[in-house]
């Protein structure tokens, strides 16, 4: 697997989170960040047991790359099928 750092929240106060990267071989992306516990929020979503919500603020958008060039544009898939 290869990981590609794609960007990270530079106003977050110990630099390490949310981060978003993108696998090359899964062809996905991974988002980390806040996992959201608080029972409240969490009432009107469905997560199933292998699933788990995460946060991040609205700022980290601006910093996410677009549909054209984004990693997973350039992609190349074995199968020849797009995802």
């Amino acid at each position: 697997m290869a990981l590609h750092l794609l960007c990270k929240d530079p106003d977050s106060p110990n630099n390490g989170s949310p981060t978003l990267y993108y696998d090359d071989v899964a062809d996905s992306y991974l988002l980390q960040s806040w996992k959201v516990e608080d029972a409240s929020r969490l009432a009107s979503i469905s997560v199933p047991d292998h699933e788990t919500v995460v946060e991040f603020p609205t700022r980290l958008l601006g910093l996410f790359p677009t549909a054209e060039n984004a990693p997973h544009a350039h992609a190349t898939h074995e199968s020849g099928d797009t995802p």
